[in-house]
């Protein structure tokens, strides 16, 4: 049998430029900038306004939003619980095992099976601690899952050998010490995935201070030098035209790479590059999993593979407002990953010869990590998906020097995060045109990137300021009104309601912790529980607020000029 899959191309592509000189293109720009933000300020001064002229309406449609946001909280708690028990057999999987012996299918059952009988096996022993046992049970229910529901979808025509991959793991870096990033090449390093099928690229920034930038590379160089099949570094020059951000360095690592594996024949369709953050600390089963899912995947050049990101590096060491907004960004992946529209986010890995086709990032655009998967969406006429590596991967949570120094550089980062609707202007110019992507995708993934963004920067608001304007701004007549009395009562009676996906937060948050470290006594559970009382002010302060600057300044034409980078500190064990 033959593996026969249709390869896309498009040798005419040419993804939108946001800074666009054409006279017709910027104003199509300018206008599609400008709809986010307008949409999102009319409903903020629309609800005030009608609040005083129709206040019976304005009611009536609060408690309808509020009957629905308990619907959509009760929705997302579920395959949140779907999601962390995908996360769960994730973990417990040996992926090395699938990887080896994925080009021959009939070894591979008898492997599972005879792992599964060593667990039952194991699971009988009474002496087993509560995590052993815990293992153990997840080990099994992770093996017969894959038995019966993953392997039969695989074509084995269509696996492709692992030994052929290479994979590339490119770590950008402007000024964080050497200590931020050893854990990550560590992680790399100790992965349980041959080194001598590992690249690693350290993406510096010429602009960095240079002495600080050669005594990190000379103690990255020291460390990790022949551990690799090769650790590259590059120095990436701002050049006209571009913007100082992570795009156009990773772009530039791209690109030195590009001419690097055309030196040494390494067929693109072999590589798969894993665009990681700095502070990145992959799962062990990484590069295995990334691998399995790669060479499994008959339409493997159309896909994004995405672990699950999680702020687990120093979480115990942040305040509990950041806590609160890492955790529930993780929460919001973890569901995100149950949907076929799932997009790119932090840390994620694509095939190179697909980063060559759509020739890489935009070099002046601040979100580079969504906006690669928006290019490659037009690429291939909406014929792309992000498949999740069901694994968590490690990031830093915000932390700075001081308390309130914390609190700000994490309304900064979630305002950075928000100005990925930089991305709708580029990507409605890229698909609307395209007569070959399907119009339902188009209309779909138009409402999407409006509904999330307009959901982010005004729902919080809605659910904690404005359901209240009528009984402040409305005429004596609605005050005296029956739905004026009893407004209160049933948005407090569906606010309570809508609690019950808080408390699920809660007790799942507790499940994911990474383990205590020794500096922090036991009475820090209490203040990771206390945490979430925290949730109706960082909601709005956190959430809201940065998403709608971001939207405004896009908007009015205010763009930022650079890429904000996330101040990084590390506190050590005393």
């Amino acid at each position: 049998m033959v593996c026969k899959v249709p390869e896309i191309k498009n040798p005419h592509f040419v993804f939108p430029d946001p800074r666009t000189r054409d006279p017709r293109e910027h104003r199509v720009q300018r206008f599609l900038e400008i709809i986010p933000g307008a949409l999102t300020w009319t409903t903020i001064f629309g609800m005030i306004i009608l609040s005083f002229i129709v206040p019976v309406w304005v009611a009536v449609f609060i408690i309808a939003f509020d009957v629905y946001w308990i619907l959509r909280t009760i929705y997302i708690s579920f395959y949140s619980r779907v999601s962390h028990r995908a996360l769960q057999r994730g973990k417990a999987a040996d992926w090395w095992m699938r990887v080896r012996y994925s080009g021959d299918f009939d070894t591979l059952r008898k492997k599972i099976h005879e792992r599964i009988a060593r667990n039952k096996e194991k699971c009988r022993l009474r002496d087993l601690s509560r995590a052993e046992r815990k293992a153990c049970t997840w080990a099994i229910k992770s093996d017969q899952w894959f038995l019966k529901h993953e392997l039969p979808r695989i074509d084995p025509a269509c696996v492709m050998p692992w030994e052929d991959v290479i994979h590339i793991a490119v770590l950008p870096t402007a000024g964080e010490d050497a200590e931020i990033i050893i854990p990550s090449i560590e992680a790399i390093r100790d992965s349980v995935y041959p080194n001598d099928k590992i690249i690693v690229v350290l993406a510096t920034e010429e602009r960095e201070e240079k002495e600080h930038r050669e005594k990190k590379v000379k103690i990255l160089r020291e460390m990790f030098d022949g551990v690799f099949a090769d650790f590259i570094v590059t120095t990436h020059k701002v050049a006209k035209g571009e913007l100082k951000c992570k795009a156009s360095n990773v772009g530039y690592a791209a690109r030195y790479l590009k001419k690097y594996l055309n030196e040494k024949g390494i067929d693109y369709k072999r590589v798969l590059f894993s665009n990681l953050d700095c502070d990145s600390v992959v799962h062990p089963y990484y590069f295995a999993a990334l691998t399995f899912l790669y060479i499994t995947d008959p339409k493997r050049l159309q896909r994004a593979y995405q672990p699950i990101p999680v702020y687990h590096n120093n979480l115990w060491d942040t305040n509990a407002f950041v806590r609160v907004i890492v955790i529930s960004s993780s929460f919001w992946h973890m569901f995100q990953s149950t949907r076929r529209q799932m997009v790119t986010f932090s840390s994620h890995a694509e095939p190179f010869d697909t980063l060559v086709k759509v020739d890489f990032w935009p070099i002046n655009m601040i979100s580079e990590d969504s906006v690669i998967y928006w290019k490659c969406q037009a690429y291939f006429h909406g014929d792309y998906e992000v498949k999740p590596i069901p694994l968590p991967i490690s990031l830093d949570a915000v932390l700075a020097k001081t308390y309130w120094g914390t609190i700000k550089n994490q309304y900064k980062q979630t305002r950075r995060w928000a100005y990925g609707i930089e991305n709708f202007p580029v990507t409605m110019r890229a698909i609307w045109p395209d007569k070959k992507m399907p119009l339902a995708d188009k209309l779909r993934i138009t409402f999407e990137m409006l509904e999330g963004h307009h959901s982010w920067a005004t729902t919080p608001l809605m659910l904690a300021l404005l359901g209240w304007l009528p009984l402040w701004f409305g005429d004596e007549a609605f005050n005296q009104s029956v739905i004026a009395h009893n407004l209160p009562i049933v948005t407090s009676i569906l606010m309570n309601l809508a609690l019950i996906g808080l408390v699920f937060s809660m007790f799942l948050s507790f499940s994911t912790l990474p383990p205590r470290p020794e500096r922090y006594s036991r009475k820090r559970y209490i203040y990771m529980f206390l945490q979430w009382f925290l949730f109706p002010i960082t909601a709005p302060l956190l959430g809201s607020l940065p998403a709608i600057e971001s939207q405004t300044r896009i908007m009015l034409g205010k763009y930022f000029g650079e890429f904000w980078v996330t101040e990084k500190v590390r506190r050590k064990d005393t």
